[in-house]
């Protein structure tokens, strides 16, 4: 069926079925705006990060490294974890504040960092979740009612024949692949980036405590 067809198709179909058709042409648009989107955000994310820890585990100074990345101004994963636990680690150990240090509290502001980056991560995902679980069903909706209305119309026919049902079953029939175009591709990306999102939060976890075992040794040697 080429191209014309099908919008042949869609022109003469119920309002019902256009009005399916209509929003899961939208849902899946907007699905991919998000895909791509967080597609590139993701990868920015492991670029900067990898570059960081690269960085980390080859200077010895963190006063100089702290420096470096204060400037930048995208920061999630390890490099923000860093940022905002090196301050209060600072501020601790300072010598007016020395005989005050807790690990504890630097602990503390590691996972609320950690937490702060997972809401960052997984925003919009659930609209990926959404699209790919009820897209199906909705498309399925704006198919069982163009058959439906298909059979209707024979009440007034002089004659039931295949020819007389097909172009409306074929109306109906195009809302459950238009379901289907919209769900599979959401459902693919949400899990990828789900996976992704688990992936980096929970190396940054191992470098959290990684991190705090650097700073308990440091704070010791002071």
């Amino acid at each position: 069926m080429d191209d014309i067809s099908v919008l042949n198709l869609f022109l003469e179909a119920g309002i019902v079925v256009k009005a399916v058709m209509v929003l899961l042409f939208i849902a899946s648009i907007l699905s991919w705006i998000i895909i791509i989107e967080r597609y590139r955000f993701f990868k920015k994310i492991k670029d900067i990060n990898n570059a960081f820890l690269k960085e980390f585990w080859t200077e010895k100074d963190l006063d100089n490294l702290f420096s470096k990345i204060n400037k930048n101004r995208i920061s999630y994963g390890a490099i923000n974890l860093f940022k905002n636990s090196y301050s209060d680690y600072k501020n601790s150990v300072s010598p007016e504040n020395f005989d005050q240090f807790d690990l504890e509290s630097i602990s503390r502001t590691m996972r609320v960092s950690i937490a702060s980056d997972e809401e960052e991560m997984n925003k919009h995902l659930s609209f990926l979740a959404n699209v790919g679980s009820v897209s199906p069903y909705v498309g399925l909706l704006g198919t069982v009612w163009g058959i439906m209305t298909s059979f209707q119309g024979l009440s007034d026919a002089t004659q039931a024949t295949i020819n007389a049902v097909a172009p409306g079953i074929s109306e109906a029939l195009i809302a459950t692949g238009m379901g289907l175009f919209a769900a599979i591709p959401a459902v693919i990306a949400f899990n990828k980036f789900t996976s992704e999102s688990e992936s980096i939060s929970q190396n940054t976890l191992i470098f959290a405590e990684e991190l705090a075992s650097i700073f308990y040794k440091q704070s010791n040697k002071k």
